[in-house]
């Protein structure tokens, strides 16, 4: 008679997808975050036209912002890596929180200034934690699918909260519809705090690796690199063993690596320049209402997340680079449909364009944790800091260009989008894997 073994029991569709405890975590917390700032910050540069910005104070405000996803990224990511990624989230976290109702109490072109400070702690401070995280808990594999599942839950919001924020500024007004989005911000920020603390909480009582205090985690006893760790500087019966001190970051940007941070720096360049003139563009030229602009949104974000998930499994059973160079081709395109959209259905098909761009962004990311060397943490926030800063000028770039001429926002972006494109199909290695990348670096 045949031995007949038992059946394997059946994977839960969230063993599927890479869900583990800590992922499903942070997938919450960016969804409950997403919703209440998306009822409000895409209508922020018209909301500065209100107040009495000029088109080129409007961009220097869009340089301002991309000034601190520069200069914050690096300093997250060392604080990710001292910390641990969650309590890092858990301070950055609180930091927006106070952000949000410094905007509520006083929103004024000054404040909403002065309150990016705080308000992009989470955003941008939170970045590499973020992906440290997801490097933790997909330690074994997985991480395209799991980066995938983030990035489908982080953009969630942006489909269901801009329509509803675009109502609410047309009910009560540009002032009182953004006030709400602000008290809601406070709300839902404050939620995701606490539901991180529980669930952290519950992970360290449980021992997981990786959470803060438990043995391997950041900064732990028994860590790696961690004092008192086997073989490092401070450990027992090590040579010459010193007083315990903090351990420099390791971070090398792998040759592979270089090459995609231009490639990327000039996508991001063709993103910045018209990006914070969108809602500008849909408001003042093309005259539509917020609340529709709130559905071409919805309809660029619905575009998106339709195309991550098949993309990213195509991904993972071939190079990452073609998906790379497919959605820079479509941040190349986007620009272009946008400047030549004057009704609100030209504008809608430009936006499925728009949401096109996302199609590559798992693989994007994949490739850029393939590539990371040293701390992960680290690295991946000297990777964003560099793209930032050489970046940040690009709002205030698109707003003088604005002042020329509200089109050529539009042509130079796609002019520079091109040239990115046109790099990345050139230089990146042919495969996503760090021994094709090293065979090419």
């Amino acid at each position: 008679m045949a031995n007949l073994a038992p059946a394997p029991p059946a994977r839960t569709w969230a063993e599927r997808l890479h869900l583990k405890p800590g992922v499903r975590a942070l997938a919450a917390a960016l969804f409950v975050y997403g919703f209440g700032e998306e009822l409000w910050f895409r209508y922020l540069p018209a909301f500065l036209r209100v107040l009495g910005a000029s088109p080129f104070l409007v961009g220097v405000f869009g340089t301002a912002k991309d000034l601190l996803d520069a200069g914050y990224a690096y300093p997250g990511g060392l604080v990710a890596d001292r910390l641990g990624s969650r309590r890092a989230l858990l301070l950055f976290g609180l930091l927006t929180t106070a952000g949000f109702a410094l905007y509520l109490v006083h929103p004024s072109v000054p404040v909403l200034f002065g309150g990016l400070l705080l308000v992009m702690a989470w955003q941008s401070l939170g970045l590499p934690a973020t992906f440290s995280l997801v490097h933790e808990e997909l330690a074994g594999g997985g991480r395209l699918v799991g980066f995938t599942v983030q990035s489908v839950v982080k953009r969630l919001p942006i489909i269901l909260a801009p329509p509803l924020g675009g109502w609410l500024i047309g009910r009560y007004g540009m002032g009182g519809g953004m006030r709400i989005g602000f008290a809601v911000s406070v709300v839902t920020s404050l939620l995701m705090l606490l539901g991180l603390r529980r669930s952290f909480k519950l992970r360290r009582s449980a021992g997981a690796p990786g959470s803060p205090g438990a043995p391997g985690a950041p900064g732990s006893p028994g860590a790696p690199g961690s004092p008192g760790a086997p073989g490092s500087p401070g450990a027992p019966g090590a040579a010459g063993a010193t007083a315990a001190a903090p351990r420099r970051p390791r971070v090398r940007l792998h040759p592979a690596l270089r090459r995609l941070l231009v490639a990327d720096c000039l996508i991001r360049l063709c993103e910045g320049l018209p990006e914070v003139f969108l809602v500008v563009w849909a408001l003042e030229v093309a005259r539509i209402s917020p609340a529709r602009f709130g559905i071409l949104t919805a309809v660029l974000m619905a575009t998106a997340i339709a195309s991550y998930v098949p993309a990213a499994l195509l991904a993972e059973r071939a190079e990452k680079k073609s998906f790379v160079v497919l959605t820079y081709t479509f941040f190349t395109l986007f620009p272009l449909a946008v400047v030549l959209s004057h009704s609100w259905a030209a504008l809608a098909a430009a936006y499925v364009v728009g949401g096109l761009r996302e199609i590559g962004e798992p693989a994007r990311k994949a490739l850029i944790v393939d590539l990371a060397e040293g701390d992960p943490g680290a690295t991946v926030g000297l990777y964003y800091s560099i793209r930032g800063f050489a970046v940040a000028g690009a709002a205030a770039i698109g707003g003088a260009l604005w002042t020329v001429r509200p089109t050529l926002t539009f042509l130079v972006a796609t002019a520079l989008g091109a040239a990115g494109t046109l790099w990345a199909a050139v230089s990146l290695p042919g495969s996503g894997r760090r021994s094709g990348a090293a065979q090419a670096g």
